[in-house]
């Protein structure tokens, strides 16, 4: 019996022990500077407000679990879109003991009602509001979709839902997102929202936010192959030129279908109808990754910055990725948007906000390196960004090796001859949890003077590029099993010099 019991013991000791280092793996996929529920399932980001010296971040949350369902809205600030303190959840899901249906709280946005025209403020202030879709569903059958509000008059820790809901109901299962924001020349408040299975966003306008009325509708066009949702409007100013023009926004489709992704459309908004440049009959998408989606921006940023946040997943493997137990869900670093022109037309460029420029520290330069075959750096990491100013010369590729080690790595190549970009996460690592997760992105970057700029942010599972200034980006989810870290430069078929390789830890 001793002997047995000694032997069932080490068996258990060395099962345990065995079990550790996968846990540790699993949860080291958190990344260091990217926002990430401490527990449970997120998705889109929500009512993106700046009040009173503090960026809010209201967000898709499941409170009971780290896949999705029962949507609420959980609720971040920060003064520096870096550093983020929870605070208590804003908005449950809710039941109807009568019907047994439920009503959770899908995506919407928020906004300060300085003039209070709602009513709802008090001590001569007007109240933070938030729009949101209620969707009414019996046993996730869908019974309905429509628009609710909500007001805060304590900065948003606590509200109150409007007893006069819903605000704006068309009788459909298919009608939500509401994006609300301020339209000074004309001193109304406008509503962007999706009628995602007609692949259309439709205008609405409101006095007060409570009593809507339909304006116009537009859509059609670009990328059609799944349904649209999350819109957003905004006008942004031309770099060099004294005019601005508006930008609407839709998540829908991707490059490469099956999967989810971003678009967006130049032109004109006159308060009631949204005008195009053209007709878009081909998509122009936002982002080359498989993981930028449900993107909107901040409302009220101060200096009238346009400042988005995107989700960090996709809907063909999002219940899936292998983020461990404890939580699922990531948002992209803020990106400041502007608007630049040339002989093609109207092109969005996109950048870390400034912020994040303030937070990393160099801690390692090389300059005027010629690469043959491949070049290893002696930094080493999984949370960092990596600058690269890379002349191809006569080589037929050149590019960087990331989160490397023993038999996986994630590649960023550019191809000379095709005058292409891409992002390899075909041997990242973990890429078998689900069928549809391992996939090349590509996308077109032209060389500028001969060469290419690249800003590459990597935090654990997470990978940004911004090529040229941000005129291109692709953003993917990577899941190393392995722990080396290595960076390493590459060229194929001729030499080419890293004029420039920076690294820079970022401070979180």
């Amino acid at each position: 019996m001793y002997r047995l019991l000694v032997v069932s013991f080490l068996f258990l000791f060395f099962m345990s022990c065995k079990e550790k280092p996968k846990q540790i793996a699993m949860m080291d996929y958190k990344p260091a500077y990217h926002f990430s529920p401490d527990s449970n399932w997120m998705n889109d980001p929500n009512g993106l407000v700046y009040y009173n010296g503090e960026y809010h971040l209201f967000y898709q949350y499941n409170p009971f679990g780290n896949k999705w369902g029962h949507m609420s809205w959980a609720h971040a600030v920060s003064k520096d879109l870096m550093h983020w303190k929870g605070l208590p959840i804003a908005l449950y899901e809710e039941k109807n003991t009568k019907d047994n249906d439920t009503t959770m709280i899908f995506s919407g946005s928020a906004v300060i009602d300085s003039h209070n025209t709602s009513g709802f403020g008090i001590n001569g202030k007007g109240p933070m509001l938030a729009i949101y879709t209620s969707h009414v569903h019996n046993n996730l059958v869908p019974i309905a979709q429509h628009q609710s509000i909500a007001y805060s008059n304590d900065n948003g820790v606590t509200w109150t839902k409007y007893t006069g809901n819903p605000v704006l109901d068309i009788k459909s299962i298919e009608f939500r997102d509401p994006k609300v924001f301020w339209y000074t020349p004309q001193q109304k408040w406008v509503m962007v929202v999706s009628k995602p299975d007609e692949h259309e966003t439709w205008f609405y306008q409101s006095k007060n936010l409570k009593d809507w009325s339909f304006m116009s509708k537009w859509g059609k066009s670009g990328d059609t192959a799944r349904v649209w949702e999350c819109p957003d409007l905004i006008e942004l100013p031309v770099a060099g030129f004294n005019e601005t023009k508006w930008v609407l926004f839709s998540s829908a489709g991707h490059p490469q279908k099956p999967y989810v992704g971003m678009q967006y459309f130049v032109g004109d908004f006159d308060g009631t109808k949204f005008t195009p440049d053209h007709e878009y009959k081909e998509p122009v998408y936002l982002d080359f990754g498989k993981d930028f989606y449900a993107a909107v921006s901040y409302n009220n940023a101060p200096n009238n910055r346009k400042i988005m946040v995107g989700w960090l997943n996709n809907w063909e493997y999002a219940n899936d990725i292998p983020t461990g137990d404890k939580w699922r869900g990531a948002y992209a670093v803020p990106r400041e948007l502007s608007l630049v022109k040339d002989e093609k037309g109207y092109r969005l460029i996109q950048k870390p906000v400034s912020e994040f420029d303030a937070a990393r520290k160099e801690v390692f330069s090389l300059s005027n390196k010629k690469v043959d075959s491949t070049f290893d750096l002696t930094y080493k990491g999984d949370s960092y960004e990596l600058e690269l100013t890379i002349e191809p010369g006569k080589a037929k590729y050149a590019g960087v090796n990331i989160l490397k080690s023993e038999g996986e790595s994630t590649i960023l190549k550019y191809d000379v001859g095709l005058n292409q970009l891409s992002l390899d996460r075909t041997h990242s690592g973990n890429v078998s949890f689900n069928p549809k997760f391992p996939s090349i992105e590509k996308s077109t970057v032209f060389l500028k003077n001969g060469l290419l700029h690249l800003r590459v942010l990597v935090d654990k599972s997470v990978v940004e590029v911004f090529a040229n200034g941000g005129e291109t980006t692709i953003t993917d989810l990577v899941f190393p099993t392995k722990k080396e870290g290595q960076i390493q430069l590459f060229s194929e078929d001729g030499n080419a010099t890293f004029k420039e390789v920076k690294v820079y830890a970022i401070n979180n």
